[in-house]
């Protein structure tokens, strides 16, 4: 199931990249910099849900029917991911909306779509480590 709901956010991410305008980067650019402000620590389920919120604005850029409910739907997903790897990721969270956003002005649907792809995998890795961790107490 894990694979199925990454593989869609790929492909959104791709139309979303083919359908970005300047004002859809201003909102992502925006989005990732207040995530970026929220502090981590002992609040990083907030923090968590500001750098999910990537994907609703991901969604707002698609202007496409099929596409636009995959990635609002990523949200939760992410943010899923995201609390049970712990702020220990909030770095690596960063520089991959860093990586993203480049693509995205460059019009790189490709690189969006890998890089989209290569930050949900290693986040579904850090949540399995964690579950795994907590299992064994």
């Amino acid at each position: 199931m894990t694979d199925e709901l990454i593989q869609a956010q790929v492909s959104a991410t791709r139309v979303a990249c083919r359908r970005m305008s300047d004002v859809h980067l201003k909102a992502l650019q925006d989005s990732v910099d207040q995530a970026c402000r929220v502090p981590s620590g002992l609040h990083w389920d907030r923090k968590a849900a500001a750098h999910a919120e990537i994907f609703n604005v991901l969604a707002d850029a698609t202007d496409d029917p099929l596409a636009a409910p995959v990635l609002s739907n990523g949200v939760g997903f992410a943010y899923d991911l995201m609390v049970a790897a712990g702020h220990a990721v909030d770095g690596m969270i960063a520089s991959s909306r860093q990586r993203l956003l480049a693509c995205l002005r460059a019009g790189d649907a490709e690189g969006a779509a890998l890089e989209m792809e290569k930050h949900l995998r290693v986040l579904h890795y850090m949540w399995r480590v964690a579950n795994c961790a907590a299992r064994r107490g």
